[in-house]
């Protein structure tokens, strides 16, 4: 029997559990998933060798939402100088460790009427995609795909198709059966 949960991971988090992507975010239903945090110990154990963590940054009623994120590559992702300026205007205590910094993300989703949209350096997208959607409410980008493009729209929809093809593969995969760990072990 096909486990919904791989295939939802496979369908939106297989760039960073390839190590493509620093992190990717899910939004986990609850009606579908309402056991995710229990489940998320099988996860969190077959992927520790990796260094990838799964982590809910945000539940409420109708929805949990799900960071994976390969913690090496997030660390180094929060150690650029680039990335930290602009965290630095949201508040963060940017050279913190990295789960102070998730910490204050987790806060910042929870207690924002908007969503936070900083959040996209977490996730790996270009500062200046990030800073141009902010800076522009989402409108006026240039190529709009897995995120708004502000910057190389060329190198953003060549990334676009990658990531996309590595999604279709593994999603194809787990649609056959495999487990995300059968598909993603050494």
């Amino acid at each position: 029997m096909q486990n919904g949960l791989d295939r939802l991971l496979a369908t939106y988090c297989s760039p960073t559990l390839a190590g493509i992507k620093p992190a990717s975010l899910v939004s986990c239903d609850r009606n579908l998933y309402p056991d995710l945090p229990q489940r998320l110990k099988e996860y969190r154990d077959a992927f520790s060798a990796r260094e990838i963590h799964f982590e809910i940054v945000c539940a409420c009623s109708a929805r949990f939402l799900l960071l994976v994120y390969n913690k090496p590559q997030l660390e180094r992702r929060m150690a650029d100088p680039q990335v930290q300026h602009v965290l630095r205007h949201f508040a963060y205590p940017v050279g913190q460790p990295l789960d102070v910094l998730l910490r204050n993300l987790k806060r910042r989703i929870a207690m924002s009427k908007d969503f936070p949209h900083e959040i996209g350096l977490f996730l790996g997208y270009p500062i200046e995609d990030v800073v141009g959607f902010i800076r522009y409410a989402g409108k006026g980008c240039k190529l709009s795909g897995l995120w708004k493009v502000y910057g190389d729209a060329e190198a953003a929809s060549r990334l676009f198709d990658r990531l996309s093809r590595v999604c279709h593969a593994v999603t194809r995969r787990v649609d056959k059966g495999e487990t995300l760990l059968e598909v993603f072990a050494a």
